[in-house]
């Protein structure tokens, strides 16, 4: 399937999104559908098809899978990523936009890069407030949920770029006002507790 470039774009937002959220398996993902005929990757995403390059991200998606759902490590383990699902996030738009000026390309890196941190953010956020709970299984369900999310984003992107770019535009103005909610949150907590130690 041949896409347009407004389709391309689209369809960044909504790999990008899932990128910040699982990226391993976000790029197994583009790289099956490639191997099905359901996507036709850019020339500079084509290795993404490779048999090595989907079987690599299956088992390092299997050590993900259960890293991300221990309580403690997984806020380890996703800090570390912050070093990896941005990045990919950002080459994956780069090359995307291969046959466009670069100029357009590096906009697209940037794009990709913002849109995977702010997702990749957001669950941090969440594990933040879910990893205390006493008991892990809100942890598995949130980690599993997030997989399936990844997994289904990806797909969905391809099959319907611009509902699936709409979707990621909701998610982002929810994960800012939820970072505005917090950030008030705390600053209230800290005036509360500077007139605490005034008095």
């Amino acid at each position: 399937m041949i896409f347009s470039q407004a389709e391309i774009v689209a369809i960044l937002a909504g790999a990008s999104f899932a990128a910040g959220l699982n990226v391993y398996a976000t790029v197994g993902t583009l790289g099956l559908l490639s191997r099905g005929g359901l996507l036709s990757l850019p020339p500079a995403l084509q290795l993404l098809d490779s048999w090595y390059v989907i079987g690599a991200c299956g088992a390092l998606f299997l050590v993900e899978f259960f890293a991300d759902k221990i309580p403690a490590f997984d806020l380890v383990w996703n800090a570390l990523h912050t070093f990896v699902r941005v990045p990919v996030a950002a080459l994956l738009a780069y090359g995307a936009t291969a046959q466009m000026s670069p100029r357009v390309q590096v906009l697209a890196a940037v794009i990709g890069g913002t849109v995977a941190l702010a997702a990749h953010g957001g669950k941090m956020a969440v594990r933040a407030a879910v990893t205390p709970s006493p008991e892990p299984f809100s942890n598995v369900a949130l980690s599993l949920g997030e997989d399936i999310f990844a997994v289904g984003l990806t797909w969905f992107a391809t099959a319907h770029p611009y509902i699936a770019a709409g979707m990621v535009l909701v998610l982002l103005l929810a994960i800012l006002l939820a970072v505005r909610w917090v950030v008030r949150a705390l600053a209230r907590l800290f005036r509360g507790a500077r007139r605490e130690l005034a008095i």
